[in-house]
């Protein structure tokens, strides 16, 4: 009498007549509406669901890397309203209404690359490429802040990104040269 089980988020209960009925848990979901790359998007997520795992997961733009999960990497970073912030540490529900920047959103009219994407290409500044996504949106948020006026400050503003490639000393030219030529 009152025994419930239950599995993978569906309660079996069984009721004082005996009769057993399911229902769903304290699963609760939530429509996030938010500017994705300058787009209007509508997505239904658990409410306990990062930000990483929407845009990766829901929002179909797996180019926002998915690494360390704690915020301790930068490979996650994304830009929402027009601040650089670690994805894997935010709930996607949290930034209802904002406007959210991924790797996919920089590239200009008929895919033309956003001038930190091409100088990464031009100063060699990567080399696996797992870092990459994150290291180019914490790179356009560093200029955008006005932390970019040379090389020592682009490291500690940068700082929260790293890159097991050893690829720094190439990342802060690149970055100091976008700067430079805005």
């Amino acid at each position: 009498m009152g025994a419930s089980v239950a599995v993978g988020g569906v309660v079996a209960v069984t009721t004082v007549a005996g009769s057993e009925r399911t229902v769903q848990d304290e699963i609760h979901t939530a429509v996030v509406r938010a500017e994705i790359n300058g787009e209007p998007r509508e997505i239904a997520v658990d409410t306990r669901t990062s930000l990483l795992d929407m845009l990766r997961e829901r929002a179909g733009l797996p180019g926002t890397k998915k690494a360390c999960d704690h915020g301790a990497c930068g490979a996650c970073t994304v830009l929402v309203d027009g601040r650089r912030i670690n994805s894997c540490l935010t709930l996607a529900v949290m930034h209802e209404g904002a406007q959210i920047t991924t790797i996919e959103g920089l590239a200009g009219s008929g895919g033309r690359l956003h001038p930190l994407q091409q100088a990464f290409i031009d100063e060699d500044a990567f080399q696996c490429g797992y870092c990459t996504a994150g290291q180019i949106m914490s790179g356009v948020g560093c200029i955008a802040e006005g932390h970019a006026g040379s090389p020592a400050e682009i490291r500690e503003w940068m700082s929260g990104n790293i890159c097991r490639c050893g690829a720094y000393t190439n990342i802060v030219k690149a970055v100091a040269t976008v700067a430079r030529d805005r």
